[in-house]
């Protein structure tokens, strides 16, 4: 006998993959090295190569983008074939970069530089999907209200803006990802629980 969920249990279960998932993403640092600083250093550092406890971040990016994935699958009728796509691709990447780990932020540790350029591009392609996903998705409301529109505004613009800051390397580029990561999660976890799923 086949179990189907309703659309209730599928909004719930992604919303609980979202809140697992971040809560494995803050609570990687406290396995780490004492050298790693959730302030200075990102989120790809806290799952990177040869660490012990680097598994706890790379399982938060695996829920992260098996929520999306589901997310995007069942929000299909709402956010249409495109931003579906765009958005099913950011939770493919957020996979790939569970895959593929980060090289570590420690000196003299080996590490796989081949390993580290495709968890970059995942990253990388990640981060693009997401913005134009939240585009297409914003564009197709029409009639949307001044918060969703003001929603999707942040949403965009801290994942264009974020990462040109993170770009100039500050001490703070960590506290700056998990805000992008924080503003990604929100906006999703929102769209979840919005949807007619």
């Amino acid at each position: 006998m086949e179990t189907v969920l309703t659309g209730e249990q599928r909004r719930a279960a992604i919303v609980l993959m979202l809140l697992a998932s971040c809560t494995a993403i803050a609570l990687a640092p406290l396995a780490l090295p004492a050298s790693y600083s959730w302030v200075r250093h990102t989120t790809s550092e806290s799952a990177a190569q040869g660490l012990e406890g680097a598994w706890i971040a790379r399982t938060g990016f695996l829920l992260f983008g098996l929520a999306v994935i589901w997310l995007a699958s069942d929000a299909r009728p709402r956010w249409g074939r495109l931003g579906s796509t765009l958005l099913g691709t950011f939770g493919v990447m957020m996979l790939g970069t569970a895959a593929y780990s980060h090289r570590p932020w420690l000196p003299n540790v080996p590490f796989d530089p081949f390993e580290d350029l495709l968890h970059s591009a995942t990253a990388t392609i990640m981060g693009f999907a997401f913005a134009a996903g939240v585009i297409v998705v914003g564009l197709r409301r029409r009639a949307a209200s001044t918060a969703d529109r003001a929603i999707d505004s942040v949403a965009v613009g801290a994942s264009v803006l974020i990462p040109l800051v993170m770009m100039q390397g500050t001490g703070y580029t960590g506290l700056f990802q998990r805000s992008m990561f924080l503003i990604a999660y929100l906006w999703y976890g929102r769209e979840t629980l919005s949807a007619a799923l």
